[in-house]
């Protein structure tokens, strides 16, 4: 049973619907309200945190903007470091920086 992300057009939250039949319209779970936009959203892949170092440090690009103090490396950085683990964080938080 897949869970999709929506935003909700009434009351302006991004929220995580589960669908157990996919020709159901989708309902907002904190107003009820059913004008969702589907989002696209993330998959968590576990790893080791030895991958995700590794994969870091063998990113020369990403190395050396962390030294400049580079904020879109920071942003870079908080994205692999999150990769597998719930953050409780939106996505548009990151977006900002790398652009």
């Amino acid at each position: 049973m897949p869970v999709y992300e929506y935003l909700c057009n009434d009351c302006q939250r991004r929220v995580s619907v589960l669908l157990r039949d996919p020709k159901a319209a989708a309902k907002c779970p904190v107003c009820g309200g059913k004008d969702l936009s589907r989002r696209f959203s993330s998959f968590s892949v576990r790893g080791t945190y030895k991958d995700v170092y590794d994969d870091i440090l063998n990113d020369n690009q990403l190395t050396s903007g962390m030294l400049r103090n580079d904020p879109r490396a920071l942003a870079e950085w908080n994205k692999r470091m999150q990769r597998g683990m719930e953050s409780g964080h939106e996505p548009s938080e990151y977006d900002e920086h790398a652009e």
